[in-house]
């Protein structure tokens, strides 16, 4: 149920609606655009309250895709051993690793219900390109739970590349993960390790989407 739980508020934090970011239009500023977006898609979307795996996952692939940088988030869990990895694997790695939230994602989507998202101010400085916006996710029941985003800004445009909940960063989550699968079966290991994980997702139905 807590692993639901993280996945769930992950989505609320990445799912955003795909289209470049308003020019100039400040980090916090995007992040709380699309992050409105998906509360009320998804409590308004029929198809996706009643859980329609295949309109769901269409929905991911289409909005959260464009919003996140899993380029950067697959080499920062990786660490070292992407350096050492060749440009195909780096590809393959990335594909995988890709698949695997976006199931994850799907996996949560449906769960969304009564979660409301509040900010805290920024303390950066405008020109800044790599900032961290602050925030936290409060429900009718339960204490706030802590969600914080690291965001890369290109010309005008920010993506995600790391996300914090209740304090523990989801690169470094992964990155234990992915040393102990390269130490057992190399670069090649983990692609498959990570490959077959979601063959077995897509097989029934992609309900969760916790670390291989």
């Amino acid at each position: 149920m807590f692993k639901k739980l993280i996945a769930a508020i992950i989505t609320v934090g990445v799912f955003g609606f795909a289209g470049a970011a308003h020019a100039q239009e400040a980090a916090d500023a995007f992040v709380k655009r699309i992050s409105q977006e998906v509360l009320e898609t998804a409590k308004t979307d029929k198809d996706i309250q009643s859980g329609n795996q295949q309109k769901i996952l269409e929905v991911v692939q289409a909005k959260i895709l464009p919003n996140v940088d899993f380029q950067r988030m697959t080499s920062l869990a990786a660490g070292r051993y992407w350096r050492e990895a060749t440009p195909k694997q780096q590809k393959r790695l990335t594909e995988e690793f890709r698949d695997l939230l976006v199931y994850t994602y799907a996996g949560a989507i449906a769960q969304i219900r009564d979660q409301q998202l509040e900010f805290r101010p920024m303390r950066n400085d405008p020109a800044d390109t790599d900032v961290e916006v602050r925030s936290q996710v409060v429900q009718q029941r339960g204490e706030p739970i802590q969600l914080n985003y690291r965001l890369s800004k290109s010309g005008n445009s920010w993506k995600i590349y790391d996300l914090n909940v209740l304090g523990a960063w989801l690169v470094e989550t992964y990155k234990g993960n992915f040393a102990s699968e390269i130490s057992k079966g190399g670069v090649d290991g983990l692609i498959k390790t990570l490959a077959e994980r979601n063959k077995r997702l897509a097989a029934r139905g992609f309900k969760t989407g916790k670390p291989s």
